[in-house]
């Protein structure tokens, strides 16, 4: 009689676990880039390595609403809660952009229980930089 040979690594019998990396992230960096159309929310690690992001149009909000200062609490709020789950405890908060979330974006990240260590503005400042195009004659 011969013993069936037990079959070491089975791959359909096996619930094969999240393919996502888990990585415990105590420190970050939020971006905010709040044009007048849409605001995008992006959380990295201090290297830069993006580890989360939710944007206006990603969380239900089409059309005019995306540029919406509440469109963009929404946006931050669904960026956050993913990295706070990871264990981010304190960030840093870089602001962009001229449009209407900035400030609703930043509201919801302070809400979010994360201690802001600080808040930066980086929104591109020509020095006079590119020609305008020629005045139109009519």
């Amino acid at each position: 009689m011969t013993k069936p040979i037990p079959r070491i690594s089975s791959r359909r019998n096996r619930r094969i676990g999240s393919r996502k990396n888990v990585r415990r992230i105590p420190k970050g960096i939020i971006h905010v880039q709040a044009s007048f159309n849409n605001t995008i929310v992006t959380v990295t690690d201090v290297r830069g390595r993006v580890v989360s992001w939710s944007s206006a149009g990603t969380s239900r909000f089409k059309g005019p609403k995306r540029g919406t200062p509440f469109a963009a609490q929404a946006a931050a709020a669904n960026a956050i809660r993913t990295v706070v789950g990871q264990g981010m405890q304190r960030a840093e908060v870089m602001i962009k952009g001229p449009g209407p979330g900035r400030d609703a974006a930043l509201r919801a990240i302070r809400r979010s229980g994360i201690l802001l260590s600080f808040v930066r503005d980086v929104t591109p400042m020509p020095h006079n930089g590119c020609r305008p195009p020629k005045k139109r004659r009519i």
